[in-house]
């Protein structure tokens, strides 16, 4: 079951992501966290997100702005390992606490907490109308990819901050995906490098057709995303997708998921 799931949230999510650029790491771990810890859930995300933006290099890659890819993708390389570095310490934390309800048993952690705050926070930036209007230029771009790097390694969630400064640098609509599409990767690469020791209690053997399942279902939605690029608005998937992660949010927040 947990395959069936988990490819048709990849398939769907990579095919409405393609166009804004961010979104299938913020879905796709929370679903994963479903079905394992969260730690793991972000490094198995990790490894589907990094395979299904190499595959858009290669669809939209040459468009790339490497003028932005080295002011933005630098700064969020470094930031990266530390925001990876802080996933790792803060989820050997001891459990905040416990509660039963309907007769389960339920714990809070400081890893799930801290994370569903976080999703919290993105999922209404993706909603809110003043918050969208917000744009950054050229000259704040290093602080950008500090900020998506960070939260990149440490939740897997970074392409909603990417966006924002990315969307006002002067880049054409396949500029802006190419040149986001390659940063991505980059980090990916950075912090799966740092969640290489959670690979092991993942049992990325017995999960491998799971994996396999997931990405190749994500490399699909990719490339029917290629097709749809020039006949798609994005505002009514934002909302979806925002209240969808806000319900998962408060769901890991309280210890159910």
């Amino acid at each position: 079951m947990e395959i069936f799931i988990i490819s048709i949230v990849a398939f769907a999510t990579a095919l409405l992501t393609f166009f804004s650029g961010f979104g299938l790491g913020t879905i796709l771990a929370p679903v994963f966290a479903i079905f394992f810890p969260i730690d793991i859930a972000i490094a198995l995300t990790g490894v589907v997100h990094f395979t299904n933006n190499v595959f858009k290099i290669t669809l939209v890659g040459r468009k790339t702005d490497k003028a932005v890819l080295l002011r933005f993708g630098i700064p969020a390389i470094l930031a990266s390992f530390a925001g990876a570095w802080l996933l790792m310490r803060i989820t050997v934390l001891p459990t905040i606490t416990r509660y039963e309800l309907f007769g389960r048993e339920f714990e809070i952690t400081p890893v799930k907490l801290i994370i569903a705050i976080i999703l919290i926070v993105f999922s209404l930036l993706e909603i809110i109308p003043s918050v969208q209007k917000i744009h950054f230029g050229r000259d704040k771009l290093a602080i950008g990819g500090v900020l998506s790097g960070f939260f990149g390694g440490l939740t897997g969630i970074q392409g909603a901050i990417r966006s924002a400064f990315l969307i006002k640098s002067g880049l054409s609509k396949e500029a802006y995906i190419a040149t986001g599409v390659v940063i991505a990767s980059l980090v990916d690469f950075t912090r799966l490098s740092v969640y290489a020791s959670r690979f092991t209690a993942a049992n990325l053997q017995e999960n491998l057709i799971l994996l396999t399942s997931a990405t190749l279902s994500a490399i699909a939605g990719a490339w029917f995303g290629k097709k749809l690029l020039k006949k798609v608005t994005l505002r009514l998937i934002q909302i979806l997708v925002a209240i969808m992660l806000i319900l998962i949010s408060i769901a890991l927040g309280m210890g159910v998921i």
